[in-house]
């Protein structure tokens, strides 16, 4: 059914919920909530407590002050005190809401809802909702669901949308794809009343049955997609056979430290399965800087030496451009001669068909590429190997179509994402892995402090020392632009603040991932060349150029993103011989917060780190930080819900130990259902 038939959705609200991929009323249906807005009790102002602070909270009280109206910056801000039963007052401000001074009349009771927060010292109720004290008992435990959204629609109208589809579906219900007997042997719920309560469910029981079902049935499909896809891989003989060559040793011993017995295991592995009976699908999981890359780069010299083509992809044209400068500059260190060439899509369009044609022809023996690899007019002469770096910014339909660009090459994928290796083994099931575990010896340990927004000025003073001996520093904020409804920094405010700061003692940079890819690798590259002293960035830079000047990484609202991904951002110093720092500000001090940022204090070690984050988010949380750019399930996260991934690969055992093919008849809606979601959503997912 077209989305455009639902009640109220004309052309151009048609066109907005297209940018969420919704295109149908059943679309609408499976956009899951990303989280519920949970109604509580009103609490007294007395009893608000630290743990409260970055929260939604209620208050049940009376205007007791007259309305103070003003400019805060870009914003009008509208504030009166209210006080609770017991006298207690609290500061509520509403901004760009000027509208409601003649609404705010002093002595009027309401329950007051909005977000805590606290600003030098005060606390204040920030936008806060008003309800009539009867209306608001009726919402409390009541569970709202908040939806993926995008600019120009918002969270009611979706909420409206949602009803409306399902209402309009609710006579044409889903048979369910799971057999009977899994689903009797899991104590799952059935799957219509699943997809109908995880919107809309009328307490936390009702949501966990719902929940958990969705999440067992995304993963129990990808585990046994990932299954099959192994088995198909299984048999495919080598036919580019490469064995460890002269070039290797050369590389190898022209190098100014010695691999780690990490590094060195890693690419046993990988030149036994090279030089094996069957393709290579191996996947190198590496903490950031535990040295993927000269592994890398001796496979990729193996199979030159051995007579075949190798292309090594990047996410982004600034890591491709690195990766290229740093194989060229090993390879003429060792006095390796080897055709090495870049293609990027910034290419002149001679420049392009001079490398493409170079490439057809055999001449280029290494290529390092980003996307521009992929394209039609690239083809190999013998392409005996695939390299991929940080995978999971790839689609499986772009891996592959690299792969096809010759007959069977020889598969690396790269990652730094930090993985429990019990989850690896799952989400990674048609590869093989390889985890380098270590760190090159002289790599000093990064120094790290978590501290609160007062901080700041002593971090500023600590930016400035560092920027006057010479060095670079990262800063990190969750926003490219402010919202007064979020008490969060943004990169664009932040970077003019420490510009006027620094003054002439220093160039800031803003990076974001909104800005084109042009102006985005030339901010990176005046970064990497030194032009630019700090660089204030969204997480754009999680995956980034190598500046082993830069010793300094600022991460504002820290707790605002997953530890994991903080380890990710955290790479980006400590990449050189000088002594690296990272501070990690968050405006959420409460004891558990506090306890998650710790252990990025505590230790460096990446998967470690996973480890700790799934131990404190704990099985059966719902909708914990997703961590950006992995795995991007519609319900389930493979951290919070590891013990249902987990459950599901072991029935994914059971069901192909009972019905290898799933032929049988009562198999036959799951293998639709599998078909449909190895098509739709495993591109989406980075496999």
């Amino acid at each position: 059914m077209d989305i455009k038939e639902l009640k109220g959705v004309g052309e151009k609200t048609a066109s907005i919920l297209n940018r969420l991929s919704i295109y149908t009323a059943e679309d609408l249906i499976h956009l899951y909530p990303r989280d519920y807005d949970v109604y509580e009790k009103p609490v007294l102002v007395k009893d608000i407590t630290k743990e409260n602070e970055g929260h939604t909270i209620a208050v049940d009280g009376v205007i007791a002050s007259g309305v103070q109206l003003y400019r805060a910056g870009h914003f009008s801000v509208v504030s009166v005190i209210v006080r609770d039963m017991d006298g207690n007052g609290i500061k509520a401000n509403w901004f760009n809401m000027p509208y409601l001074k003649a609404k705010l009349i002093r002595g009027q009771r309401f329950v007051f809802r909005g977000y805590l927060s606290a600003k030098n010292g005060q606390r204040v109720l920030e936008q806060p909702v008003m309800w009539q004290p009867s209306e608001f008992q009726e919402q409390v435990g009541v569970y709202h669901p908040k939806y993926p959204l995008t600019r120009g629609i918002s969270n009611t109208q979706m909420t409206r949308y949602v009803k409306e589809a399902l209402k309009l579906c609710e006579e044409q219900l889903e048979q369910d794809p799971l057999p009977r007997w899994l689903r009797r042997e899991k104590e799952l719920a059935e799957y219509n009343f699943a997809v109908r309560t995880i919107h809309f469910p009328k307490n936390r029981e009702e949501f966990l049955q719902a929940h958990r079902r969705l999440i067992f049935e995304e993963f129990f499909l990808f585990a046994l997609s990932v299954s099959r896809l192994k088995d198909s891989k299984a048999q495919r003989p080598n036919t580019h056979v490469i064995p460890r060559s002269d070039w290797e040793e050369k590389l190898l011993a022209s190098l100014p430290y010695q691999l780690t017995a990490a590094q060195k295991r890693t690419l046993s592995e990988i030149e036994a399965d090279m030089a094996g009976p069957s393709v290579m699908n191996r996947l190198v999981q590496g903490d950031v800087g535990s040295g993927k890359t000269i592994v890398a780069a001796a496979a990729l010299i193996n199979a030159a030496a051995a007579g075949f083509q190798a292309a090594i992809m990047a996410p982004t044209e600034v890591l491709a451009r690195q990766e290229y400068s740093t194989l060229s500059s090993i390879l003429e260190q060792a006095g390796i001669l080897v055709s090495v060439e870049l293609l990027t899509g910034s290419l002149t369009p001679k420049r392009k068909r001079e490398v493409q044609e170079q490439i057809a022809d055999g001449t280029i023996q290494i290529v390092c590429g980003t996307q521009a690899l992929i394209q039609d007019k690239v083809s190999f002469a013998h392409l005996g190997l695939v390299v991929t770096d940080e995978q999971h910014r790839f689609g499986v339909e772009q891996r592959t179509t690299l792969s096809g660009k010759g007959d069977d090459p020889h598969v690396l994928v790269m990652s730094a994402t930090p993985i429990p290796r019990t989850l690896a083994l799952i989400l990674y099931g048609d590869l093989d892995i390889s985890v380098i575990d270590q760190l090159p010896a002289g790599r000093k340990r990064i120094l790290n402090a978590v501290v609160g927004r007062e901080e700041r000025p002593k971090i500023e003073r600590f930016l400035s020392g560092k920027i006057q001996e010479g060095r670079q520093a990262y800063v990190i904020c969750p926003m490219v632009e402010a919202n007064p409804e979020i008490d969060a920094e943004n990169v664009t405010d932040y970077s003019k603040e420490l510009q006027k700061k620094f003054g002439k003692s220093a160039k800031v940079g803003m990076l974001n991932g909104r800005m084109k890819s042009d102006e985005k690798n030339s901010i990176m590259e005046s970064f990497a060349d030194g032009d630019i002293d700090v660089l204030v960035s969204t997480t754009v830079v999680e995956v980034g150029v190598n500046v082993p000047n830069a010793t300094v990484m600022v991460i504002e609202d820290a707790n605002r993103f997953g530890l994991a991904q903080l380890h990710q951002l955290r790479g980006r110093v400590g990449r050189g011989s000088e002594q690296s720092y990272c501070v990690f500000v968050t405006n959420d001090k409460s004891p558990a917060a506090m306890k998650r940022l710790e252990i990025l204090v505590h230790t460096d070690d990446g998967f470690k780190i996973a480890e700790e984050d799934l131990k404190l988010r704990g099985p059966g949380e719902f909708f914990g930080d997703r961590q950006s750019g992995e795995f991007a399930f519609s319900a389930g996260d493979i951290y919070a819900d590891s013990d249902i991934l987990k459950e599901a690969a072991e029935a994914v055992d059971e069901v192909r130990r009972r019905d290898p093919d799933l032929s049988r008849e009562e198999d036959e809606l799951l293998k639709r259902r599998l078909l449909a979601f190895t098509e739709e959503k495993l591109e989406k997912i980075g496999l």
